[in-house]
């Protein structure tokens, strides 16, 4: 009796012992792999190897530029473009980010050049941006009020000539906080029909000019600020002959500013055109003297004189680019030895304008 006790006992024990050992085994297995049809709880998995892809985009992104030309406001005065360089933008809307870099004491001011500074008045925000048919309406802040009345005219300007640049608008109309804009906030300028380039640029008036047989051009001069130079477009009004407006227009340029500024002359009192200038699909024939020339003996033309040309002359509609040719003179170049072997567009001598 007593042995089939001691036996009964031992092998309860044997059995306890055995059943230990194969619960601890199983605790120390290794982990499996899910089955390959397995589904990521909620989407865990794909959210990190997304993120992770976004983070080398940004990473890739770092430090990438876009040219876009800005017209801002000079030591003068006076409104003028300049090439910046901006952030490539995370989405499409172009148009408002070169708005936004408009901004006094915006993300505009680390970039700015000596003496220049920005138009649209600080806190201005851009609300909202819509396109039809050429035409952009801005919606701005209540803050875009907040100007002098003597910057009115030059707030109107820099948003146009800025805008404009774009191949799809033509126009601009304004808004503050949604509701379309007659007049402007502050001196009242008539913008009920829109801002385009047709309304000029900082105006050139004069007592002297015979308004009825003369038109409003703008022209572009040269000048400079430090070791900075560009080229600054005025609107004035050149007396039509004969009804050769591209005459008239390249005849004012050669006789230089018509009122004293810091801009420059840089024609040659003694250029003449030979032939009266020819349009050709878009393509505009000058035929001068050798004085447009800055060295005559190697037929260079002075940058500035063939980019004020360009321009200028590109602003009307019927002209995409410029073709100069110089009496007796096989072939033109510019300063750096470079032939101009084809006609001259506002891309070719400024790569930057090519939006």
């Amino acid at each position: 009796m007593r042995k089939r006790i001691v036996l009964l006992v031992m092998t309860t024990l044997c059995t306890l012992l055995f059943l230990t050992g194969c619960f601890q085994g199983e605790q120390s297995l290794p982990d499996m792999d899910p089955p390959p049809n397995a589904e990521a709880v909620d989407g865990q998995d794909n959210q990190s190897s997304e993120s992770d892809e976004s983070e080398n985009e940004d990473t890739d992104e770092t430090g990438q530029t876009v040219s876009r030309q800005l017209f801002l406001l000079d030591s003068n005065g006076l409104v003028a473009p300049q090439t910046l360089e901006l952030p490539v933008p995370e989405t499409k809307e172009v148009a408002s980010q070169v708005l936004e870099y408009m901004v006094k004491d915006g993300p505009v001011t680390a970039l700015l050049p000596n003496g220049f500074q920005a138009v649209l008045p600080a806190g201005t925000e851009i609300l909202g941006l819509d396109i039809a048919e050429g035409t952009i309406t801005v919606d701005l802040s209540e803050e875009f009020a907040e100007y002098g009345t003597e910057e009115e005219h030059q707030i109107l300007e820099a948003m146009t000539f800025t805008l404009t640049q774009f191949d799809n608008i033509d126009r601009v109309k304004l808004r503050i906080n949604g509701e379309d804009l007659k007049a402007m906030p502050v001196n009242g300028t008539p913008i009920a029909n829109g801002y385009s380039r047709a309304n000029g640029i900082n105006i050139v008036q004069s007592d002297t000019v015979d308004y009825i047989n003369s038109k409003a051009v703008t022209m572009y001069f040269p000048t400079e600020h430090d070791d900075n130079q560009y080229f600054v477009p005025v609107t004035q009004y050149v007396e039509v002959k004969d009804g050769d407006i591209t005459q008239a227009i390249v005849q004012a340029l050669i006789d230089g500013p018509t009122y004293e500024t810091n801009l420059m002359q840089v024609f040659n009192e003694q250029t003449m055109l030979l032939d009266e200038p020819k349009l050709n699909s878009g393509v505009l024939e000058l035929v001068f003297n050798q004085e447009i020339l800055k060295d005559m003996e190697n037929g260079v033309i002075a940058d500035e004189v063939m980019e004020s040309l360009v321009r200028t002359l590109t602003e009307q509609e019927t002209i995409e680019a410029v073709n100069v040719k110089v009496e007796n003179v096989e072939q033109i170049a510019n300063e750096s030895g470079e032939v101009y072997s084809e006609p001259v567009t506002r891309e070719s001598i400024n790569p930057s304008e090519k939006l």
